[in-house]
């Protein structure tokens, strides 16, 4: 069961980076600022993620067990882990075009590792 759903989060997680790589830049196009930046695209990205991951990845359907508050500290923990770490990077190796996106995917690949790790554990467990 694990290996199917880590094969259909690495599907959701794809397509979650792939809207938060967007709106990153995207926003950095309108705010110019890293963090804030950062920070919209991976909510983006989260949004999209609960709901897929929940519904189809891990097939969870109990609704009183507050997944959805689970769910949000999970992620604002990883937010947190994304935009420091992303910052870090930034801050050691620069903004050049090249930096950034390195930045972005060691950010994005360290939550991302995190999320599946809290969601199997700690966010939808207790399957109906």
């Amino acid at each position: 069961m694990i290996k199917i759903e880590l094969r259909r989060f690495l599907i959701v997680g794809f397509t979650t980076v792939l809207i938060d790589f967007i709106c990153y830049h995207l926003m950095l196009l309108i705010v110019n600022s890293y963090a804030p930046a950062k920070a919209f695209g991976f909510v983006m990205g989260s949004i999209f993620a609960y709901f897929i991951n929940k519904i189809w990845t891990f097939k969870h359907r109990n609704v009183a067990n507050y997944s959805v508050s689970k769910f949000a500290i999970l992620y604002l923990a990883t937010l947190g882990v994304n935009v420091g770490l992303n910052g870090t990077l930034l801050s050691i190796f620069g903004t050049e075009w090249l930096s950034v996106q390195f930045a972005f995917l060691i950010a994005t690949s360290v939550s991302a590792i995190m999320n599946f790790m809290g969601m199997r554990m700690f966010v939808f467990v207790g399957k109906i």
